[in-house]
């Protein structure tokens, strides 16, 4: 048997935990990143007003009814699905269907144009690309001005979408498909908030940008924005589904990760990729040790460890073969006070949890080690 198939079975993100802040297919994308060993916290950072209690979009129906536009831009699938059937359920399905069928549809992508069609409607155009900058430029190439134009819209906002083309002349009118609110319980949050100060998570998901602006709004509420934007900026990585989802996050100078494909899928495949490759990887006392989140892998197999040991583990292995003090490592320790016998129960439970007692050495009097092999001592001298 080969040596791979006799290590133990553990996905990529392992030992690592991912902060969700996603309302819609918050479930979908918890189930793929557990699948991949992750360890979830779900804190939706917004709600989704149910269309059929939403007066907004009803009033706008009926005014598309009453006032016919030139122009529909259609953004996403399953909003425009959600329209017309929330619309039948008002009585007014027929009316709009049959407004909607004389006047040119603009559909942002194959998705939406398989709505489009599945409502008994025709598309006049849709770009190959999904991209809403190309329904842009499309129309303000065949000119706007004195045009009414309803574009529905899905939550997102769109940057200087409908400012171009009012600028153009069109009289816009919006169709406000699964507006965002604040969540009823602001708990969860507050929870992932904590956590992300404290380095509790070793990265967030933002799949909208309203959840991006609401999490970030909700730090500056409780006075912790300059600690998130510090987490976020060195030991958290915020991962973005797309760019305009992470606008809100660039505002305040945070660079994300985004992967080149705009989908659940391809985001957590991109975590797969950069949470491992942060990872701090240490040879120690003939194993290969390589420190996650929640959990370290030696050689492979992969072992929990308590937040104290963890925390005593880090800064150990910031100075990786050199003694750290235990008045140090108290320092580091979450909550400990001033009893460096914290430092010695903690050392201990981590010892039995790495299941490798040789990896820390004690060092008489002085404090602890990581017993760095002799080979890579020069390597991680100044690391």
């Amino acid at each position: 048997m080969h040596e791979e198939q006799q290590r133990p079975e553990h996905g990529p993100l392992a030992g690592f935990t991912v902060g969700v802040t996603a309302a819609r297919r918050a479930e979908e994308l918890g189930a793929l990143l557990q699948r991949r060993g992750a360890t979830v916290l779900h804190a939706p950072a917004l709600r989704i007003v149910p269309l059929a209690d939403d007066s907004e979009l009803l009033a706008a129906t009926k005014e598309i009814i009453h006032q016919v536009p030139d122009i529909v831009v259609a953004t996403t699938a399953i909003g425009f699905r959600g329209w017309v059937e929330v619309a039948d359920g008002w009585g007014l399905g027929e009316d709009l269907l049959a407004r909607l069928g004389g006047v040119r549809i603009m559909a942002r992508g194959p998705k939406v144009k398989g709505a489009v069609r599945a409502a008994g409607l025709t598309e006049d155009w849709s770009p190959s690309s999904e991209s809403m900058a190309e329904v842009l430029d499309r129309l303000l190439e065949e000119g706007v001005d004195g045009l009414r134009i309803a574009i529905q819209l899905h939550g997102e906002p769109l940057p200087g979408f409908v400012e171009s083309l009012r600028a153009a002349g069109a009289e816009v009118v919006g169709v406000p498909v699964y507006r965002w609110m604040p969540p009823e319980d602001i708990g969860p949050v507050d929870r992932l908030l904590d956590a992300t100060v404290s380095r509790g998570v070793d990265a967030l998901t933002f799949t909208s940008a309203p959840a991006a602006a609401s999490f970030i709004s909700r730090a500056e509420e409780r006075g912790l924005l300059p600690e998130v934007l510090a987490a976020l900026g060195h030991d958290v990585l915020p991962a973005c589904v797309g760019p305009v989802t992470a606008l809100p996050l660039q505002g305040h100078g945070i660079d994300t990760v985004q992967p080149e494909r705009f989908r659940l899928g391809p985001l957590v495949q991109l975590l797969c990729q950069e949470l491992p490759g942060r990872a701090r990887s240490l040879p120690i006392a003939g194993h290969r040790v390589e420190i996650r989140g929640h959990a370290v892998l030696v050689d492979d197999d992969l072992k929990p460890v308590p937040p104290a040991g963890m925390a005593l583990l880090r800064a150990l292995s910031r100075r990786p073969g050199w003694v750290v003090a235990r008045a140090e490592l108290l320092r580091a320790l979450p909550g400990a006070g001033r009893d460096e016998h914290a430092v010695e129960t903690a050392m201990a439970r981590l010892r039995t949890a790495l299941g490798a007692p040789k990896l820390i050495q004690t060092v008489v009097k002085r404090g602890y080690r990581l017993a760095l092999d002799p080979a890579a001592d020069t390597k991680y001298a100044d690391a």
